[in-house]
């Protein structure tokens, strides 16, 4: 009987890894495929079937790219707006969490009901009211009006004051009563509890606008001011697309991010542990 149930219980673990794999195959073959593109020639390209194994491993693809557009500008771009942003929402966010998670004020739980409810906003509905308020400023193709707008979040507020919720009270109060100001207080006893928490923070903001595609399209109109998800446009023209050199600039484009997960991860998974910690 144990024999039985030793070949059942491998036969189920085994048709549990085949799934798992399945799918892990599934999720990774779009990656797989970019990187095949970006390694085709144009031969490859438009041969009229799909290659999967390049006939001839193109790496020359990574150098032309530079050649064909400024992509060292759009680099650089790309790391100013989303190191700008990111650098911003670790400024703010963590002191207003802080303000909502241990000061009281009137009105405090109606306000940040009102913050909560703009997450189910689409950004499609602000884009609008955002973009008519960014070009009667004049920064419309400038740094500050692909910043400025995004120089906080709700959700950077909401899970900071998280994150600050359950530090004493008591520790706090006592730090009020030796003269401590609130500054003091958040800066010396609150901001150095939360090194995980806006290590995964600054890490999914600075991913989340690595990427972000739709505001730049609408803001920019220059090529010289493009992050890299709108200077891929470049290569497309009205009658076909180099998708070769589009997908070349998209692993380019995933490398920052993949570096920072491998890097910070471990900050990701203490932040994830604090979370349930009481």
């Amino acid at each position: 009987m144990a024999s039985v149930a030793n070949q059942r219980s491998v036969g189920t673990s085994l048709i549990t890894y085949l799934v798992l794999a399945f799918f892990v195959i599934l999720a990774l073959f779009p990656f797989f495929y970019m990187v095949s593109l970006s390694l085709q020639s144009d031969a490859d390209l438009f041969s009229g079937v799909p290659v999967i194994i390049p006939s001839e491993l193109q790496f020359s693809n990574y150098i032309t790219i530079w050649d064909k557009a400024p992509f060292a500008r759009f680099i650089v771009n790309s790391f100013v707006i989303a190191g700008g942003i990111t650098i911003l929402h670790l400024l703010f966010d963590p002191l207003i969490g802080y303000v909502f998670a241990k000061l009281e004020f009137p009105g405090r739980r109606f306000m940040f009901a009102a913050l909560l409810s703009t997450l189910m906003l689409p950004f499609f509905i602000r884009m609008i009211p955002l973009y008519i308020l960014t070009a009667e400023l004049g920064w419309l193709n400038t740094y500050q009006g692909l910043i400025m707008p995004f120089a906080m979040s709700a959700y950077g507020i909401f899970m900071m004051r998280q994150f600050i919720r359950p530090v004493p009270s008591e520790l706090l109060d006592a730090a009020r009563l030796d003269g401590a100001s609130e500054w003091q207080i958040y800066r010396a006893i609150v901001l150095p509890q939360l090194g995980p928490p806006m290590a995964t923070l600054g890490l999914l903001t600075f991913v989340f606008q690595f990427n972000e595609f739709l505001w730049p399209l609408v803001v920019v109109s220059s090529v010289e001011m493009r992050p890299i998800t709108t200077g891929l446009t470049l290569f497309n023209s009205e009658f076909f697309t180099q998708w070769n050199l589009t997908a070349t600039g998209g692993v380019i484009l995933f490398v920052p991010s993949l570096l920072l997960f491998v890097f910070m991860q471990r900050y990701f998974v203490q932040s994830v542990m604090m979370s349930g910690m009481k």
